[in-house]
């Protein structure tokens, strides 16, 4: 058992060094996903200790998304993704406190949709970054900054009209 432990490290560690920035935050939208779902049901079944270690996680993840924001490179997209983290982490707050289901199900929905909404965005550079490549005998013309640029437009399109910024 610990052989496959330290396997499942090494794969995991590989994972991680090998991922492109927009898999790392792929990585982590599911663990806070993943870690929701377990606190569900770990609330369901009165493990109350569990409940808020699997939800202090998810928390951790979504202040590691609010500090990771760049205000310098696209701020209005930053302030948006800000309040839905910050709501996502209030909600995750709620739930450890109270122990109650509403609120983590309102954060892990906002988090599903989130990560529904990378993946689009996850697409959309791939396509430009295969036909930048195909187009050009060189090196491809990439900017990591039109990932924010491109996550502003995809939430005005995807979240804009189901979640209120204003507060």
């Amino acid at each position: 058992m610990e052989n496959q432990n330290k396997n499942s490290h090494a794969y995991l560690q590989t994972q991680v060094l090998t991922a492109s920035p927009e898999q790392l935050q792929l990585m982590l939208y599911d663990g806070a996903i993943r870690f929701c779902e377990q606190a569900l049901v770990a609330i369901q079944t009165k493990e109350i200790e569990n409940s808020y270690v699997l939800i202090t996680k998810a928390e951790n993840i979504i202040l590691e998304f609010i500090n990771s924001l760049r205000d310098d490179v696209a701020p209005d997209t930053c302030e948006n993704m800000r309040r839905l983290y910050l709501f996502c982490y209030e909600k995750l707050v709620e739930a450890n406190l109270k122990k109650q289901l509403p609120p983590l199900e309102n954060a892990l929905k906002v988090l599903r949709h989130m990560r529904e909404t990378w993946l689009l965005l996850i697409d959309k550079l791939n396509e430009e970054r295969t036909q930048t490549s195909s187009s050009d005998s060189g090196e491809p013309n990439f900017d990591p900054n039109d990932i924010l640029s491109e996550a502003d437009n995809l939430l005005s399109q995807e979240i804009g009209s189901t979640v209120n910024f204003q507060g």
